[in-house]
């Protein structure tokens, strides 16, 4: 599985540049989860890398199949010097190591929750996984293997992520739109619900 990471790693290099920093957490009878932090102007990413070196399998499943299912990495971006951010590592770890731990399949439209803020003093707890594509191309592979999908997380304040849950991910996705809200504010507060 050294191999897909390589691979992974590259593609990350070729549509985000040189990381500035990278980080390794290891959970109990997990695979090791790096996240790597590349600055671009005034907005930090952070991308997971260790997240796709195994497909995510369906948690009904008697046994998880070692080559076929989905595969992903995580990144979220967010405005840099406005909050100690750098704090996001170790959450954005546990929401990479989730399908390995929880038997969860992370896709588009879910919401992961870590049952703590983010980073310092963020008024975030849990994300939204948003469309893959724009920022960084899903990575093919060789079949049968799903290709890796790099998947954006988009903060979301309690009150966001309890509308969501009522009415669906597309309509919170429409309201924060229609209210210009910046989703890279690291402390911005909930988009108006009424």
């Amino acid at each position: 599985m050294g191999e897909i990471l390589a691979l992974v790693e590259a593609r990350l290099l070729t549509a985000l540049g040189e990381p500035d920093a990278r980080a390794a957490v290891t959970f109990l009878g997990t695979d090791r989860i790096e996240v790597l932090r590349f600055v671009d102007g005034d907005v930090v990413r952070y991308a997971t890398l260790g997240m796709s070196a195994q497909p995510m399998a369906d948690p009904t499943a008697v046994l998880a199949d070692p080559v076929k299912g989905p595969r992903a990495e995580l990144v979220i971006s967010v405005r840099a010097g406005l909050a100690d951010t750098d704090k996001v590592l170790r959450p954005l770890a546990v929401l990479a190591a989730s399908p390995q731990v929880e038997g969860v399949i992370v896709a588009p439209g879910a919401s992961l929750e870590v049952g703590e803020p983010l980073w310092p003093g963020a008024p975030f707890s849990s994300v939204l996984v948003a469309e893959p594509g724009g920022l960084v191309e899903d990575l093919e592979l060789d079949a049968p293997m799903e290709p890796v999908r790099f998947l954006p997380l988009l903060p979301m304040t309690h009150n966001e992520a309890a509308w969501k849950r009522v009415r669906g991910a597309q309509e919170l996705q429409e309201r924060w739109l229609s209210h210009g809200t910046d989703l890279r504010d690291p402390l911005r507060g909930s988009v108006s619900l009424d």
